[in-house]
């Protein structure tokens, strides 16, 4: 290791950096809408190398880095009826997500999130909506919503739940981008107390989360540039192949 770099009380196993980066930058599409399936991933290949509550530490500076480049590219995208229905049920799950920490591991919030997504996608396979069809309920939104504000506090993988109401409306990809970066820049910026209050904001966590900043903008930029210009056909095809992956991964989490 550098001498510059061992006066740090970063992580030194260069095993961890193997999976960080590949982890930062596939979190960076995911912010920007596109990939979005795929970022529930990052913090479970994150976990190959430290424990998961360490793993969602280190991600949520760069998460915030990430929300601010999203933002700036998609808040005059965004869905404000979609945004107001939907945050005061994602920051309940926050809360939730707070008082159950530790009370149901993170192996079994994977299992449940994971089946979950796959359940939703044979729904979508098995009876996929006709021309016409209505938009999901509102408090199947709600619930939803909780849910992935519940998720993303225990291991940043709020997509998968919010995904299984949004992808059925069919939004334009820009549009779709700009709600999930607003949804998620607040309930990632509310996590911030809660996590210091259980720990998890310490020295190493947040000089490692330095050391991997320089990454976090550069997947939003290209997931930005990729979401303007994707076909909505093939936009949906690669988010539920996202889903997809994601269920499958975290479903086999749980039940390892």
């Amino acid at each position: 290791m550098p001498e510059w770099l061992a006066a740090w009380p970063v992580i030194g196993d260069p095993a961890f950096y193997a999976v960080a980066v590949p982890a930062v930058l596939l979190m960076g599409l995911s912010k920007s809408g596109f990939l979005s399936g795929f970022g529930a991933l990052a913090t479970p290949v994150l976990a190959l190398a430290v424990p998961v509550p360490q793993a969602a530490a280190i991600m949520l500076p760069l998460l915030l880095v990430m929300d601010g480049v999203g933002l700036q590219q998609l808040w005059r995208e965004r869905d404000p009826a979609l945004l107001r229905a939907l945050m005061p049920a994602g920051l309940l799950g926050v809360g939730v997500g707070t008082f159950l920490f530790g009370v149901l591991s993170v192996q079994a919030v994977a299992g449940i999130v994971g089946a979950l997504t796959l359940l939703f996608l044979a729904q979508r396979l098995l009876f996929p909506p006709h021309a016409g069809a209505p938009p999901p309920p509102q408090w199947a939104g709600i619930g939803l919503a909780t849910a992935s504000g519940f998720t993303s506090f225990v291991a940043h993988a709020g997509s998968p739940p919010l995904n299984a109401y949004l992808l059925p409306m069919r939004l334009k990809p820009i549009t779709y981008a700009g709600t999930t970066a607003v949804f998620f820049a607040v309930v990632n910026l509310a996590k911030w107390l809660p996590y210091a209050w259980l720990g998890l904001i310490d020295a190493t966590n947040m000089a490692t989360s330095a050391l991997l900043l320089p990454l976090a903008p550069l997947g939003v930029w290209f997931g930005v540039w990729l979401a303007r210009r994707i076909d909505p056909h093939w936009f949906y095809r690669v988010a539920y192949t996202g889903m997809f992956c994601t269920g499958a991964k975290l479903l086999w989490d749980g039940m390892r």
